[in-house]
């Protein structure tokens, strides 16, 4: 379990730091966008009060997302005590920070603070994420190819 926890600290210190050196230090909340390296990455200010591409984005949806990353939080908490794989505590630790970092943007700031653009060849992408979606989508990734327990039968 202390892979699980390290994993979503280091997570959640990542995507935090990230958002306080670029949407406060390099001021990109007012610079609203900042050429990086374009088309391949560029830091364009989002702020997301709903899920991913601003699905679910409204007036409750704010708590009732802090809720769900809260309980996301638990259960995965609880399913990985069964789980024999260390890979598979980093990956539930990955989902539990990215989830708990955008949790805490909720809290603090009413969204999610979104930053990262990144475009190739020829395909423009009109959608900025942060550190902790990427978290949240490998940790995922992980569990669907480690996630194993106790108990359960292996073929």
């Amino acid at each position: 379990m202390r892979t699980l926890w390290l994993a979503a600290l280091a997570a959640f210190l990542a995507d935090q730091a990230s958002k306080l050196l670029v949407v406060h230090l390099l001021d990109l909340k007012s610079r609203l966008v900042l050429p990086v390296a374009p088309p391949f990455l560029t830091f364009r200010m989002g702020w997301n009060e709903g899920i991913n591409f601003g699905l679910l984005h409204g007036a409750g949806a704010r708590w009732l997302l802090v809720a769900v990353a809260v309980i996301v939080t638990v259960v995965l908490f609880r399913w990985s005590r069964n789980f024999t794989r260390p890979l598979a505590h980093v990956s539930a630790g990955l989902v539990i920070g990215g989830a708990l970092a955008n949790a805490l943007d909720r809290v603090v700031y009413g969204a999610v603070a979104d930053f990262l653009n990144m475009s190739c060849c020829g395909i423009h992408n009109p959608y900025a994420f942060n550190l902790a979606d990427v978290f949240i989508f490998a940790g995922a990734g992980g569990l669907v190819l480690w996630a194993d327990e106790r108990g359960a039968k292996t073929p």
